[in-house]
């Protein structure tokens, strides 16, 4: 079964290869603006030793804060291509071996479809965000290598400045379990798209996404009650894995707050909230969506045609 399974996600890897190109594309884009922005910033040269002189000046939870800035601000856009990937990855794994009829070779071989669409959610909820954790954590020591260069070029000690400071596991455990908690807090639409997936004939996006705008207007329009707004709009903005921060972990409400803790040391790590996420019944009941979703995508996989 393991072995099976193993065999599986390499096949999604190989299949779709936007799974590590797409985390590659935001790194290259990424990588090019930083040694851009260095590049332009040189050219301020009083400013740039006001700046350097400064950050000399400040304390290690200072300096840990603005790194930790600089690491989020890079993961966030990961996050953002990340999910926007898993969308399209499932609303495609299905579809496509429909499409291309590369199902019938696979009807063939000792598979079951339960096996198959398995495959495909522990790729959406697993191996794409393990591959973009990589790739973020690789970009990260890029990014704030080319920063010590520069900063070396420009007489200051980057030793101090920033590998002293830089709270690189801090933010990587924190970051790693941000990715994993992403596609399990969603996992009722990362269900519903591969349920479209394996159903639907032609234009998987405008199915998957049709019922999520229209339900909650009808909704709102006919019945007057927020049931699938919420569901919907709310729970996708409002994930409970960070204290005291609620939209998808990414912005505080209280700024005041936000500014004491980038003058007393942002932890990255001490933000998270696992136990208060993973005793969200919110968490436990979307998982169960999830399930049944994909029980249904497996029972129409197993009698849907191939056309």
């Amino acid at each position: 079964m393991i072995s099976t399974q193993v065999a599986l996600l390499k096949r999604e890897i190989w299949e779709h290869r936007a799974i590590y190109v797409t985390p590659l594309v935001i790194a290259l884009i990424i990588s090019m603006m930083s040694i851009t922005g260095h590049v332009a910033v040189s050219a301020f040269d009083q400013a740039v030793d006001i700046a350097i002189l400064g950050a000399s000046n400040l304390g290690e939870a200072q300096r840990a804060s603005a790194i930790t800035v600089l690491m989020v601000s890079i993961s966030v856009l990961f996050i953002l291509a990340m999910w926007v990937l898993t969308i399209f990855y499932t609303l495609d794994s299905l579809y496509a071996e429909r499409k291309d009829k590369s199902i019938l070779f696979w009807r063939s071989v000792p598979i079951t479809d339960a096996e198959t669409v398995v495959s495909k959610l522990v790729t959406a909820m697993v191996v794409i965000p393990l591959i973009t954790f990589v790739v973020i954590a690789v970009t990260h020591i890029f990014v704030l290598t080319i920063t010590s260069i520069w900063v070396s070029f420009q007489g200051a000690n980057a030793g101090y400045l920033i590998w002293q400071a830089a709270p690189l596991l801090d933010n990587w455990i924190a970051t790693l379990m941000f990715l994993l908690a992403i596609p399990l807090w969603l996992a009722p639409f990362v269900g519903w798209f591969l349920l479209v997936s394996a159903y639907t004939k032609r234009s998987p996006l405008l199915v998957a996404f049709l019922p999520i705008i229209l339900l909650p207007m009808l909704e709102r329009t006919l019945v007057g009650t927020r049931f699938f707004t919420d569901a919907i709009f709310v729970r996708s903005g409002k994930m409970p894995f960070f204290h005291g921060i609620d939209t998808m972990g990414l912005w505080s409400e209280d700024k005041e707050a936000l500014h004491d803790a980038v003058r007393s040391g942002i932890s990255f790590l001490s933000m998270v909230d696992l136990s208060g996420f993973l005793a969200s019944p919110g968490l436990w009941l979307g998982l169960v969506v999830c399930g049944l979703f994909v029980t249904a995508a497996t029972y129409v996989r197993r009698y849907r045609d191939e056309s």
